[in-house]
């Protein structure tokens, strides 16, 4: 198994992904009328998956290549979950599954709204729990 440094490296990455992920969601939202709301919505479940897995990368927690968020924040230990609601996780879930396809439903330009701000509160949430805690008791 990989050391800490190592997964911490690791789940760097993971957050990265998320970030390019979260970046073209709201980009995207500033078309406005025009904007591909399933396509927001996807990259949205995409950043949230991606931060999440982050997460379990630097908790030395294994977990299965899935979309199904819920699945995936089952896996975070109790003591460590972050406010995530079992209504977010499905319509995420949707968002990389049913939506990207013909017959599965077109969000509208308010639920891609909320996709995003749900994708930028979970990345600050877990992107916050990766960043290494100051040194202490160090003099320059």
């Amino acid at each position: 198994m990989p050391g800490a440094a190592d997964r911490r490296r690791e789940a760097l990455t993971w957050l990265a992904k998320a970030d390019e992920d979260l970046l073209v969601a709201t980009h995207s939202l500033g078309l406005g009328a025009r904007c591909p709301t399933a396509v927001v919505c996807y990259h949205a479940q995409q950043c949230v998956e991606k931060s999440i897995k982050a997460f379990l990368v630097d908790q030395g927690t294994p977990f299965p290549y899935v979309h199904d968020i819920g699945l995936l924040h089952g896996l975070v230990a109790l003591s460590d979950r972050f406010s995530l609601s079992s209504h977010d996780e499905r319509e995420l879930t949707l968002s990389a599954t049913a939506m990207r396809y013909p017959g599965g439903g077109t969000p509208s330009l308010a639920e891609a709204e909320a996709a995003v701000e749900t994708a930028r509160r979970v990345r600050a949430d877990l992107a916050q729990r990766l960043v290494p805690p100051p040194a202490t008791g160090q003099t320059t």
